[in-house]
């Protein structure tokens, strides 16, 4: 099941998830892009979002507004539709209305060859190339990876610094699309958060730090969050040609 976390009040982009978008509202076209993969709920805290989802066809559930983040928020969602443990639960941002269906897709097989082979892992997510130039921008997160394609860190920092030829480099960065299990989402909303999660404002460290590993897929994509209203400009401007 693929669920939308949909926080109508942003603190960088007021009600964002309701622009428009080529004629939908952000949340709905989001949906729609990732609706031919598998089930699309959407997990909010406002009645508009409802009544907009209901208006195309989507499914929503009401959540608590206290969450910090969109994890919690789905996984409330999924306690309340009362899903299996071993169910697989894809969190698409509402803020992706671009994100390619093979990139969750990715997310998806990957986490379903986890199950099948009992590895240890609690998150899956995925990655892309990006430019040295892009790597600057604290609002794209860059992901230093070990051998095994798990994720080491992450950070608003331009990281891992390469000491020769650093404007030369290509640099891993974060797609925000999460894969779990009910079960390993339950166990990650149980963790308390940590101190690098609160310094870089990023939760998935929480995983990190407290000793879980967070499996990483390299994918292709133009896709990006939008987070200001100048990545809107600039996402319309790429996509909506």
């Amino acid at each position: 099941m693929i669920i939308i976390p949909a926080r109508l009040n942003s603190s960088r982009f007021a009600n964002k998830i309701l622009v428009d978008i080529l004629g939908l509202p952000m949340v709905i076209r989001t949906a729609k892009q990732v609706s031919r993969l598998d089930k699309v709920v959407i997990a909010t805290d406002s009645q508009e979002v409802i009544d907009l989802a209901s208006q195309y066809g989507f499914d929503a559930v009401m959540t608590s507004s206290s969450h910090n983040s969109g994890t919690d928020r789905i996984n409330e969602a999924v306690n309340i539709l009362n899903l299996s443990e071993d169910e697989i639960i894809v969190n698409v941002q509402g803020d992706e209305p671009f994100i390619e269906v093979e990139v969750v897709e990715a997310v998806i097989n990957r986490v379903k060859q986890i199950k099948e082979n009992n590895e240890d892992i609690m998150i899956t997510s995925c990655y892309k190339e990006i430019s040295s130039e892009l790597a600057d921008d604290p609002n794209h997160v860059k992901v230093v990876l070990d051998e095994h394609s798990n994720a080491i860190y992450f950070s608003r920092a331009k990281v891992p610094y390469h000491r020769d030829h650093h404007e030369l480099a290509n640099y891993s960065g974060h797609l925000g699309i999460y894969g779990f299990t009910k079960k390993s989402l339950n166990a990650f909303c149980k963790l308390n958060p940590s101190k690098l999660e609160n310094i870089e404002k990023l939760e998935q460290l929480r995983a990190i730090d407290n000793g879980h590993k967070i499996a990483m897929v390299k994918v292709v994509s133009k896709s990006f969050g939008i987070d200001t209203q100048a990545d809107l400009n600039n996402a319309i401007k790429i996509f909506g040609k």
